[in-house]
């Protein structure tokens, strides 16, 4: 009888293992033949230029892929790549005080993406993400205050492009 039982437990676990196929706990579905992927520079095409803005942006992409995938990184002939451009870099005042002077500020960034899947071409996916970051009127953006302006609007166009391109949400 507890060889019954430990046969069918097994049997389970080993049916719901299989069953998960290419899935992962983020959310992506990676198939079995698709093991590399590749971040091409990105032009900066804002009319404010940031310096280091394109690299930041690269390095962040690549950092979430890793993250959340087990598909190295190459710097060619990678099965998915991602290239594209900063598109807007745009600072811009949100919300006016009685005297009618900005109360607060926003930071908006987009980017472009061509993601190119090598292994099922239907994947490819030609789309621009946006994101910004709020701050206050009489702050400099400068410093920790643009650090983590660009932190946060990294992570949230990031997770959208790692979303739009392998989560398929």
């Amino acid at each position: 009888m507890k060889k019954t039982i430990i046969y069918m437990s097994l049997f389970t676990c080993s049916f719901l293992f299989t069953g998960c196929g290419f899935y992962s706990f983020t959310g992506a579905s990676i198939p079995a033949n698709v093991k590399t992927f590749q971040v091409n520079r990105f032009e900066n095409n804002a009319l404010l230029v940031e310096p280091g803005l394109e690299r930041d942006f690269k390095l962040a992409l690549e950092d979430l892929i890793q993250n959340q995938t087990n598909l190295n990184l190459v710097t060619s002939n990678g099965d998915l790549v991602y290239e594209g451009e900063i598109t807007d870099y745009r600072i811009s005042p949100t919300t006016a005080t009685s005297e009618n002077t900005a109360a607060q500020n926003r930071l908006t960034i987009s980017v472009k993406i061509r993601f190119y899947n090598r292994k099922k071409e239907d994947d490819d996916l030609d789309q621009s993400f946006s994101f910004f970051y709020d701050y206050a009127a009489n702050a400099q953006l400068v410093g920790s205050t643009k650090t983590t302006a660009h932190e946060e609007i990294f992570e949230r166009i990031t997770q959208d492009i790692f979303n739009a391109t392998l989560a398929k949400w």
